[in-house]
């Protein structure tokens, strides 16, 4: 009975993933990793294990196991790869091939020596050398070792070339100088300063600075090309194509940053979310979340150390701790020995970006969860923020939303659509053809929709709104106040309106707006109305204008619909533009037989 629970459970946990690249690992019922994956789409990679049916008998009998499921986001597919890589190794799940340190991905080594070789690695060696990588595909590191070839002429032989071994004629050339892959500065043909340009390019397309390689491979190609050697130019192009879609690096691995531990927070009302990122030798191995429920209206910089030392000094941790501690803001921590960093540019500002936006999609996760089990509960939540945000004395259950629409004066509309409980119902939407304004008065016009919407509901002894929103800044608010004022309403609604420019939410009587986060619950609700509103009242007027537009003199003409009016009218615009034209300009619009109907009626008139 216990495993029928989570795996209903599991069911709704999927519906919640998010549609991201990321890593996902698999639970079965004692709480132990069975399987770990990557997916460029999370939820469609593991949903697709329950809606498949599976040919291997190992997977359908993992798919039997598995209880829980979490996950990790990161930002490319790559990133997923590199990182399903370290977790296996961690965990060596049931299910996954285990992998070996030896069998690890490729580097590219700029060796740390006079004269630096370039050559791919799968082992670190830590003297100094600069790495670049990993790299998923052995393909790209083949191609960038050509390419290097090709564009500069390195050595290749392991010679120790110091000054003095060189001074003493100890080396005689090779091959490779005669075919011209290399200068020769074991015998002092090439100084330790020409080498050393070639090895900074190299630097800068490892490092993705492409601008000064480009414009030489420009050059050589457009030189090529004016000597009519079209091969080589053709090759120069390949190599610029393989230089265009060539990734650097990854953000999940760099041998230079070492071992870090990274903590962000996004923090609500009455709940904070911590996630934590372990980085050991350059590469992510642990991705953990928590939760903290405040009790006392805490700050960020009081939770974070308390959620630093929880996660560092429990089974969380997984590892030894760093001595580096990557956070977003300054803190006080305890541990005096621990450096603390806030980091603005670089490696290590990409994994904080990292670990906050799994914090905000673990947030986001739980908040749906809650919303599935308790919908009541999630939905007086946001009720709850809604009242106390926009001052009010009671919950916003019943909201209308206001939007009029005209297009230079024509065909003036307005809008009403109705929310309950956070929700459209759309059962009570309203339209309002626009009686008393002529021209373009969105003030006068918001005030004849108002005081006419709710003259009707008070004749007709329903329920008022506990909040209205009017789309518009202060004119608006003010002329929809002015109806409140005269049906003696004024002070039982509450009443805002908001300005599409800043989203500024303006009140009765108040001079400086209310700015929300943009992250706030509440802004999301009333953003959600306005643009329903909008959406529903651009509607309208669309198909108002539509029958408008054919009922034209047109519809005189027998024999002449309004399929036919309609083409006529977009392309010429007029009446009078489409009764100036001969009968073989209108022929090549709509026909021979409807051209000869509308020629001869205009003709006759």
């Amino acid at each position: 009975m216990k495993t029928d629970n989570l795996k209903i459970k599991l069911k709704e946990k999927i519906r919640l993933l998010p549609e991201l690249s990321g890593v996902y690992h698999f639970f079965d019922k004692y709480d132990n990793i069975i399987y770990i994956g990557k997916a460029k789409n999370l939820r469609k990679r593991v949903l697709s294990y329950f809606t498949k049916n599976h040919e291997h008998y190992k997977t359908s009998v993992l798919v039997k196991k598995i209880c829980n499921v979490k996950y990790s986001i990161v930002k490319t597919e790559i990133d997923a790869l590199l990182l399903e890589n370290n977790l296996i190794k961690k965990y060596r799940p049931r299910y996954n091939i285990l992998l070996k340190d030896d069998k690890s991905y490729p580097w590219i080594c700029i060796k740390k020596e006079a004269f630096p070789r370039v050559f791919r690695t799968r082992k670190i060696v830590k003297d100094g050398s600069k790495y670049y990588g990993p790299y998923t595909s052995i393909s790209i590191v083949r191609n960038l070792n050509s390419l290097f070839k090709e564009l500069f002429q390195l050595r290749t032989c392991n010679h120790n070339l110091t000054k003095e071994n060189i001074n003493k004629n100890k080396y005689k050339v090779c091959l490779e100088y005669h075919i011209k892959n290399c200068k020769a500065p074991c015998v002092n043909k090439q100084t330790e300063k020409e080498y050393q340009v070639q090895i900074d390019s190299i630097h800068d397309i490892l490092n993705g600075n492409f601008k000064r390689i480009k414009k030489y491979l420009r050059a050589q190609m457009f030189s090529f090309s004016a000597k009519m050697e079209y091969e080589k130019a053709n090759e120069i192009k390949k190599r610029i194509e393989l230089l265009q879609n060539y990734q650097s690096r990854s953000t999940i691995v760099n041998p230079k940053i070492g071992n870090i531990d990274i903590f962000s927070i996004i923090s609500k009302e009455n709940n904070a979310y911590i996630n934590s990122l372990k980085v050991a030798n350059g590469a992510i191995i642990s991705i953990n979340n928590i939760e903290i429920k405040k009790k006392l209206d805490e700050t960020d910089k009081e939770l974070l150390p308390m959620a630093i030392t929880e996660i560092r000094h429990s089974k969380l941790s997984g590892f030894v701790n760093a001595d580096e501690i990557i956070v977003p803001f300054e803190i006080e921590y305890p541990e005096k020995k621990i450096k603390i960093t806030i980091p603005k540019i670089g490696d290590k500002k990409k994994l904080l970006e990292l670990s906050e936006r799994n914090a905000k999609y673990y947030k986001l996760e739980l908040q749906k969860q809650r919303s599935l089990i308790d919908p009541e509960r999630h939905t007086k939540r946001i009720l709850e923020t809604m009242k106390k945000d926009l001052r009010m004395t009671e919950l916003p259950v019943y909201i209308e939303c206001f939007d009029n629409s005209n297009i230079q004066g024509t065909t003036p509309i307005a809008a009403c659509i109705v929310f309950r409980n956070t929700k459209p119902y759309k059962k009570d939407y309203r339209k309002f053809n626009i009686k008393t304004v002529h021209g373009p008065d969105d003030f006068a016009s918001m005030e004849e929709v108002i005081y006419r919407r709710y003259k009707r509901l008070i004749d007709e002894n329903k329920k008022l709104p506990q909040l209205i929103i009017i789309d518009g800044g202060k004119g608006q608010l003010n002329a929809a106040l002015k109806s409140l004022d005269k049906l003696e309403i004024k002070n039982k609604i509450a009443i805002i309106g908001i300005a599409k420019r800043l989203e500024e939410i303006y009140f009765p009587g108040d001079k400086i707006p209310l700015y929300l986060d943009k992250n706030s619950e509440t802004l999301k609700i009333i953003q959600k109305a306005r643009n329903e509103a909008h959406r529903f009242g651009i509607t309208f007027h669309r198909n108002k204008r539509s029958k408008k537009f054919i009922k034209t003199e047109l519809k005189n003409i027998k024999g002449v619909g309004e399929a036919t009016i309609k083409k006529l009218m977009l392309q010429f615009k007029t009446v009078k533009n489409i009764s100036n034209k001969t009968e073989e300009e209108l022929e090549k619009s709509v026909g021979k037989s409807k051209s000869k109907l509308i020629y001869r009626y205009f003709e006759d008139k």
